[in-house]
This record gives structure tokens, sequence and C-alpha cells, in this order.
């Protein structure tokens, strides 16, 4: 067996499942819960019309390239959601099968695992709290995983002027999430000044995970883009990877549709690895993801729900703990301390109790630099309608009165 595989970490929902074994909930409860960051808004008719009108395509082998007319579909929204210089369909963009699968892939690609003269190993930077997959990503490339820690004081922002010249100097690729998962932090334009003048001193890429960048409270304000950021700044898409998907932007989850565009000679290698890694996007799915990629209509729809809810819900959870609206996604990221618990704590408690499902914030992040930023704080996904995520809420509150007393 691979023996990097010993050294992946078990991912939060299995901890999550570990620490609810030996509970019972409340029968009379209903279970609600706000763990999984899985869109629960229903599919739009258009969507689904386009896979039932497309289903003859199963009989055919998808190209690992996509479509055309799927590459011209995301360049054109691209370059309108950015309000950047047409992108090229067939050099700069690339679908893909999900942007969680893209960017595990594309560590595999970019990653030279040979260790330096010193025998040590690459690295990857980390946002932290993080998604699971960078770190995992990093580990089966033969990296070693950086986390730079995300600074509550600076909106979540993460302190990059805080990590060592030797450690950008082995640096190959960095991960940046913007919307933040958990935090709801998007990067500002200093923030890419910062990272493009460091990738430009030490060579690394930049893989930018911007699949919330759908999820936002204000139509005039969608939030800044990797490409967009590079663009107003002067400079070409060198040695910088955007990736998005159709998941939260469509309520498609179960579709695996997304991209990554970009440098030019980044993507003719992933295009390269992936043809091998055979995970080409069915026709079926670029067919419809056409009609999605096509339509802003639904889009418009899905954030009035999001703004529906987190207006309603925001109020209420900050009565009881520490949290504010997000920049963008659908997270709230939510202190607990001051009811006394821990984040593991409070959301068993709050399960045995109310039955209401939360994610430790610790499971979202890594001892790093003496310390681990997501202690303490618990993960609110609201996804279910705003009915369902009222009543979790209102469970929430009662918790925490109940704790008080």
């Amino acid at each position: 067996m691979n023996p990097l595989l010993d050294t992946l970490q078990s991912y939060p929902f299995e901890k999550l499942r570990l620490l609810f074994k030996d509970v019972t909930p409340p029968a009379n409860l209903s279970h609600i819960s706000f763990g999984i960051g899985e869109p629960k808004h229903p599919t739009p008719a258009l969507i689904r019309d386009a896979v039932i009108a497309s289903l003859g395509g199963l009989a055919a082998y998808p190209a690992t390239l996509g479509s055309q007319a799927l590459r011209e579909s995301i360049a054109n929204w691209i370059t309108k959601r950015y309000n950047l210089p047409p992108v090229n369909p067939a050099t700069e963009v690339l679908p893909v099968a999900g942007s969680r699968e893209a960017l595990f892939a594309l560590a595999q690609t970019v990653i030279d695992p040979k260790r330096n003269a010193a025998g040590e190993p690459a690295i990857v930077l980390c946002p932290n709290p993080f998604y699971q997959i960078y770190e995992g990503a990093a580990l089966l490339a033969g990296a070693q995983p950086y986390f730079v820690n995300s600074d509550p004081a600076r909106n979540f922002a993460c302190d990059y002027s805080a990590v060592p010249a030797d450690i950008w100097a082995r640096t190959q690729l960095l991960y940046v999430c913007s919307p933040g998962n958990p935090t709801g932090a998007v990067l500002t334009l200093e923030d890419w000044r910062e990272l493009f003048a460091l990738s430009d001193r030490y060579g690394f890429v930049i893989a930018s995970d911007e699949c919330y960048s759908e999820i936002y409270f204000d139509e005039a304000r969608p939030p800044l883009g990797a490409l967009e950021a590079a663009h107003k700044l002067g400079r070409g898409f060198e040695r910088i990877v955007m990736l998005s998907s159709l998941s939260k932007r469509s309520n498609v989850p179960g579709m695996r549709s997304g991209f990554v565009a970009g440098d030019t000679a980044i993507l003719k290698q992933f295009l390269l690895y992936r043809t091998y890694h055979g995970a080409a996007l069915s026709t079926v799915y670029q067919t419809a993801s056409i009609a999605a990629w096509n339509d802003e209509t639904h889009v418009r729809e899905n954030r009035a729900k999001y703004v529906q809810k987190f207006a309603t819900v925001t109020p209420m959870i900050a009565g009881v703990l520490d949290v504010r609206l997000p920049d963008a996604a659908f997270y709230l990221w939510c202190r607990v301390a001051r009811t006394g618990l821990t984040d593991t704590e409070f959301a068993q408690r709050l399960y045995a109790d109310y039955n209401v499902t939360v994610l430790p914030g610790s499971y979202l992040a890594r001892t790093a630099h003496d310390t681990n930023p997501g202690r303490n704080f618990v993960r609110l996904a609201l996804v279910a309608d705003v009915d369902e995520c009222t009543e979790g809420a209102q469970r929430i509150v009662d918790f925490c009165h109940a704790l008080a007393r």
C-alpha cells in the first residue's frame, strides 16, 4: 500500500460521528443538521430538463477536455462575472468533475516531490481552518502542509507576513479559499497584491478555491476573484488557477460539475494529468452545465433565499453566541466560549438535548504555531429552507439560555 495513506487524518464528519456515537437525542424533536455544507434548495428545472433531454449522451465516452460549447459557456461566464477581457476557452478553461476532485488532482500535477539539498520536502501552504482536501492533496503528493492561521481580529484573514522566508522558499503550491470555508471571509485586493508578489518572488502556484463565490448578500458587491484581482492589478494569469463549481451556485452537488481556469501552461499539464486520471465530466452533465452557466436568474433567486435565512438567523444566534454576518458563503462561524463549553462539548450537548447538529471548529483546523484557530468555534451551514434554519436557530438559543440558568 502507498505509505502516504497513513499520513491522512480522519475527515471531520467521521470525528463527528464518533463524538455522537453514545448520544441519544430526544425522540420528540426532529433532527436538524447544520453540519454538512450540502445545498438543500431544489435543483432548478432548467438544469433537470437539460439532464433529461441529453440522456442519449450516456452512449458516448466524454472527452477529458470537455465540449467546446461547455468551455465557451464557462469562458463567457468568467468574462462577465469578473469583468475580464475575453477568456480563451481553448487554453484558459478546463471543465472538471467538481472542484473537490480538481483541488486534489491539481496538487498531483504541480508538486515536484523531490526533496531539496537539505532533504526537506516541498511545502503546500494552507489556510487554517481549512477544507481538508488541501491537506490530503499535499500529503499524497509527497509534500508537507504548512498551516497559516486565520486571525479573528483581522476578519479571519491569514497572516502571511508571519510565514518564514525558508518556508516560502520551499513552497510550491498555495491554497486559498475565498469566500472562505468556514469563516466566509473574502480576500481583498490588497491581500491578492501581497500573494501575487510572494508568488512572483518564490515561484509557487496559487490555487484559488472559489466554490462559494456566488453566495453573497449584496447584488452590487460580488466577491472578488483571483483572476479579477490579477486583471485589476495589471498582471496576467501566470501561476494562478481558480476553481469553481455549480454545486453551491446552482444546487446540483450530485452533478459534480466545475471548472479550473487561469494559467495556460498549468492547464496544459493539468489536462495531461487528467487524461490519465480519467475524471472526465459526463456528456449528460456537460450539457446540463451549459444550461446552468448560461443562466443567472436561478442564481439570483438562490442568493435571495440565503439573504432571507441569514437576515433571520444571524441576529438570533448573535444573541447567545459571538457571531456576525460573514462576507459571503453559507456558513455562520460562531464562537462558543461564553457558554463555558468547548466546541466539542457544545456540539455534543446540543445534539443530546435538542437534536441539532453543528460542526466543531477544531475539527476543521490543525494545531499550528501553538494554537488550533478553530477551537471554541462551531460552524453552522445554513443550507436547509428558512423555516428549518429558523427552528434550528431557536433550539440553539434555547440551549444557550438553559446553560445560563
